[in-house]
């Protein structure tokens, strides 16, 4: 037998707390926060669909002081800049910016309590890059 995954957790340590996290990465996935949860619970998760972990945000002692050492990486349904425009007025930050001119590469990005995730392109977007790249490595063929 095997484990599988059943939270990704998220510390939050103040001035945030766990639900205002919650409530801005309901917005980032359009998944509600769990309705047992409240304002001012130590744990507050977001209800996922069936065979998708739980993003759970519980409340630490301790401020974040080092990079993260995992983080998510988002598949937006919309273009990559639109997604970090829509991102960026939730509350998301810029920490790097990894686009290349071809489309291909990131944005890391950090929520309102710095923990830091990327958001790369659409698979439209991919799609287009990887037929250009291959293109591209067939036009250098003699």
């Amino acid at each position: 037998m095997t484990s599988i995954i059943r939270h990704i957790t998220f510390d939050c340590a103040e001035p945030h707390e766990p639900y205002e996290l919650a409530e801005f990465w309901s917005k980032v996935l359009d998944h509600p926060v769990d309705p047992v949860d409240e304002s001012g619970d130590d744990e507050v998760a977001l209800a996922m669909p069936a065979g998708q972990p739980i993003l759970l945000f519980v409340r630490v002692p301790e401020k974040k002081s080092l990079k993260n050492r995992l983080h998510l990486d988002l598949e937006p349904d919309r273009s990559r800049d639109q997604e970090v425009e829509r991102l960026s007025a939730l509350g998301a930050i810029i920490v790097e910016d990894r686009r290349k001119p071809n489309g291909r590469g990131w944005v890391v990005m950090a929520d309102p309590a710095g923990n830091e995730f990327c958001v790369e392109g659409s698979a439209a977007e991919r799609a287009v890059a990887e037929r250009e790249y291959r293109a591209a490595k067939e036009a250098e063929q003699p």
